[in-house]
């Protein structure tokens, strides 16, 4: 979506997309899969973990780290990352908010 476009959007809805781009890579899953395992910032690397090159697993970090769903330092050769534990609260309340709207509908109700 081109910037000039987000202003016709909430908040809500502008951060809920970011977030959603996010976790639409199934690379970035694995990687916050491994960092919800492990429940501890990770120093070291990930390629053994997932198989993929370092060049991409820092790609996705980064992707990882702009929304803020991640934190630490993931530049050069010394890393240590893990779970923003802030964020995934937010991230956890957009989500459900948005979910959650849908209440008592009966399938036969809908087209």
């Amino acid at each position: 979506m081109g910037i000039t476009k987000t202003n016709l959007f909430t908040k809500e809805q502008n951060e809920l997309a970011s977030l959603a781009k996010a976790f639409a890579h199934p690379a970035r899953i694995a990687i916050l899969q491994y960092l919800l395992k492990s429940n501890k910032c990770i120093n070291g690397d990930l390629v053994n973990e997932l198989k993929l090159a370092q060049a991409t697993i820092s790609q996705h970090l980064k992707e990882l780290k702009n929304v803020g769903l991640i934190q630490g330092n993931i530049e050069g050769v010394s890393m240590s990352y893990c779970i923003n534990p802030e964020k995934w609260g937010t991230v956890r309340s957009l989500f459900n908010g948005m979910f959650d709207r849908l209440v008592n509908c009966d399938p036969g109700d809908c087209c």
